[in-house]
């Protein structure tokens, strides 16, 4: 018997493992012929890391999978980029694109909860066109919750918002990515 290959890494079977055989079981072959069997690596392979920076959550499963690398937890952290990787480690240690690793390895994914922790005082939209508020939202990085109409609105340029939810105050504050409801009428 001579080991023709020992090249192949697998996760799912033990080191040392036969896993191809030249020729095959039960063929027949001549007295003192030569079988070549190909076993698993003893060690993981080393590769390079991926850039995981700023991709989807979704995406970077996607690389570690395709790399043979295994998803571990998952933090969230406050960000406005929602589900998208803000940094990832192994074993504690903050990794980059580019750093060797052993193949398998798990890799924790810190992600954007899409909230982000920037808080700002909450806007006075009462009284302003529809328009105008929703442009105040959008500037403060605010988004838009329910609009509700109260009664027909004919000209929805002339709409003026006359509640919002949550209320503006002197101390009431938001954080940025959340929805404030208004509602409006002629």
């Amino acid at each position: 018997m001579q080991i023709a290959d020992s090249s192949v890494y697998d996760l799912k079977k033990k080191p040392g493992t036969i896993i191809e055989q030249d020729p095959a079981a039960n063929d027949k072959v001549k007295k003192g012929r030569t079988i070549y069997i190909s076993v698993t690596r003893s060690s993981a392979p080393i590769i390079k890391m991926p850039d995981l920076q700023d991709v989807s959550l979704r995406q970077a499963e996607a690389i570690l999978s395709s790399y043979g690398l295994t998803l571990g937890q998952q933090i969230y952290r406050p960000d406005l980029a929602k589900n998208a990787v803000l940094s990832y480690s192994n074993n504690g240690d903050e990794l980059h694109a580019g750093d060797e690793i052993a193949k398998g390895s798990v890799i924790d994914l810190v992600i954007g909860d899409g909230i982000g922790n920037t808080t700002i005082k909450i806007p006075m939209l009462v009284d302003l066109p529809l328009e105008e508020a929703l442009f105040v939202l959008k500037a403060s990085s605010l988004n838009v919750g329910s609009i509700v109409y109260d009664g027909d609105i004919k000209d929805s340029l002339s709409a003026r918002v006359f509640r919002q939810v949550p209320e503006p105050s002197d101390s009431a504050t938001i954080n940025q990515g959340e929805a404030i409801d208004l509602y409006v009428r002629d």
